[in-house]
């Protein structure tokens, strides 16, 4: 079931964004993810947020500030199991439009928005870590 994030969830919410990140972006230092982790906490229960939950556990998230995703986090023991594509899904029939950044070196979600009908728009940096990303975009046919 997908739903909007309640106050309760985002401890649960935080901990994915962390372990996810940790794992996914093993490029960057562990120490720039960890000093994030309060502020994403503030930032998660102000922003829009949906979260797939199955069994009373909140498997995966996605988080948009209007037409950009922020980004979509699934538990590391649910990743390949449909739970990143019906998070999108659920936010592609709320919008005409979709932005986001991706690593460069994070081939594995680069593939998978692909996939999904992203298109590479441009290269950038990301000045906080210093890593090179791609700015992706989909739109509604």
């Amino acid at each position: 079931m997908i739903r909007k994030l309640l106050n309760g969830d985002v401890d649960r919410v935080a901990d994915i964004w962390l372990k996810i990140n940790l794992k996914a972006h093993y490029f960057i230092s562990n120490r720039y993810w960890t000093s994030n982790y309060e502020l994403v906490k503030e930032m998660v229960s102000q922003s829009e947020v949906y979260v797939f939950e199955a069994d009373e556990m909140i498997q995966g998230f996605v988080g948009l500030n209007d037409e950009y995703i922020e980004g979509i986090f699934v538990a590391e023991e649910m990743q390949s199991c449909g739970i990143g594509k019906l998070l999108l899904d659920y936010i592609k029939d709320k919008k005409v439009r979709l932005q986001l950044n991706v690593y460069q070196k994070n081939t594995r979600a680069i593939s998978f928005y692909q996939r999904e009908g992203f298109i590479i728009q441009c290269e950038g940096l990301d000045e906080a870590t210093g890593e090179k990303e791609y700015t992706m975009l989909w739109k509604q046919k």
